[in-house]
């Protein structure tokens, strides 16, 4: 029997080789000497999900209906759920017929925008550091051609538009933006986001608004949608890390008709929807909000994150690794101490002591320099932790 010839197709071809083998490799081999690991590199809440949500889902699991199929868009009860919350949320009116539409989580929705628009040559403006999803999994695997837009420090890790060449904007489809921002922990201002639409405008792209963290923010302030300023774009959002229900996969996009119906004609074509327990399970945590502000459910969760905040950089301070404190997501970027070699270098050190950071070239070159510290450890790992960084550093 002749072998068969087995060949990756070009746009696999593309994708980077994954930076975190060694890391894997790494963490493993200190599990096998029994070292014991506090893990602050991935997103991934460690707080339960509402016990009210979880009520809901047993609930709903008793109803022989939802075992079906759902739709692929989701459910009209969801989506006039999700209808209810951006004008209780934000004060907006969406259509739940033709402007919402359900999501496998938002990972899903980031990619199949990018399925629904993006034709082989077409610049996408992914920004960098950022999520790897929108360089990778969306636009290399369209055979679109990504274009890393800088976030950097000294411009409060905002994209200078300025500074992109006319001729990539004339011809630019789509933006990836994200704020609260992974991994920086950057917010937006409405001035940043009003210059962002006038720019979009100008030069004929649309944005992709992802905003998974809108309920991740800290003391007073509260997260805005680029939805309230101009309706013409898009946002994706999920109930992962606002009720941290990461596994259970649902999330919603809305905005522009035209974008929503390109969504749902991919999602038709590939999947069969969120089940519908889930999606009616995350309309009842939805309910709980009647204003603006964080309902009961949510807040609790956020003092829980602010707290760790608050130990983690006031501990990187008093070490000497001068770390600034985020208003928003539950994430902490910090600039690698003075004499490291690179983000990777320094996170195999830590690792040697079991501290487990996210490398800042992880998520694209201008996150070198940088490590990401997940708040997803109670505050005795975290001050651990603390201790052995302070044993590496000094």
């Amino acid at each position: 029997m002749s072998k068969i010839k087995i060949e990756y197709a070009n746009r696999i071809k593309r994708l980077p080789a994954y930076i975190f083998a060694e890391i894997e490799q790494l963490k493993s081999e200190k599990k096998k000497e029994g070292v014991d690991l506090i893990p602050l590199g991935i997103g991934d809440p460690d707080i339960a999900t509402p016990q009210l949500i979880i009520d809901e889902i047993i609930n709903q699991l008793q109803i022989p209906e939802n075992y079906n199929y759902p739709t692929s868009m989701g459910e009209q009860d969801f989506r006039e759920g999700i209808q209810r919350w951006y004008k209780v949320r934000f004060n907006l009116d969406f259509d739940s017929e033709s402007e919402i539409t359900n999501l496998i989580g938002g990972k899903e929705g980031v990619a199949n925008i990018a399925r629904a628009f993006i034709n082989p040559g077409d610049i996408v403006l992914c920004p960098n550091p950022g999520y790897p999803v929108y360089e990778n999994g969306a636009t290399k695997l369209c055979d679109g051609e990504p274009y890393l837009v800088p976030l950097l420090k000294e411009n409060e890790f905002l994209p200078d538009f300025e500074q992109i060449e006319s001729n990539i904007l004339k011809k630019a489809k789509m933006m990836y933006l994200n704020y609260p921002n992974n991994p920086t922990g950057a917010i937006a201002p409405n001035k940043f986001l009003k210059e962002a639409i006038d720019y979009a405008e100008d030069y004929k792209f649309f944005i992709v608004y992802d905003n998974p963290y809108s309920e991740f923010t800290f003391e007073d302030y509260i997260a805005p949608t680029i939805l309230q300023l101009n309706p013409y774009h898009i946002e994706i959002n999920s109930a992962s890390k606002i009720f941290c229900m990461t596994g259970f996969r649902c999330g919603w996009a809305v905005g522009n008709n035209e974008i929503i119906s390109g969504i749902r004609k991919v999602k038709s074509q590939i999947d069969s929807g969120c089940p519908m327990f889930i999606q009616r399970a995350v309309i009842k945590g939805l309910n709980e909000y009647t204003s603006e502000k964080k309902p009961e459910i949510v807040d609790k969760n956020m003092k829980v994150y602010e707290k760790r905040r608050d130990i983690l950089i006031k501990g990187l301070n008093e070490i000497g690794w001068k770390t600034e404190k985020p208003k928003a997501t539950f994430y902490v970027w910090s600039k690698i101490p003075e004499g490291e070699k690179n983000s990777m270098e320094f996170v195999k050190k830590l690792i040697n002591v079991g501290v487990i950071l996210t490398p800042g070239i992880g998520f694209g070159q201008y996150g070198e320099g940088f490590v990401r510290f997940a708040l997803t450890q109670p505050i005795e790992k975290i001050e651990e932790a603390l201790e052995r960084i302070d044993k590496v550093i000094n």
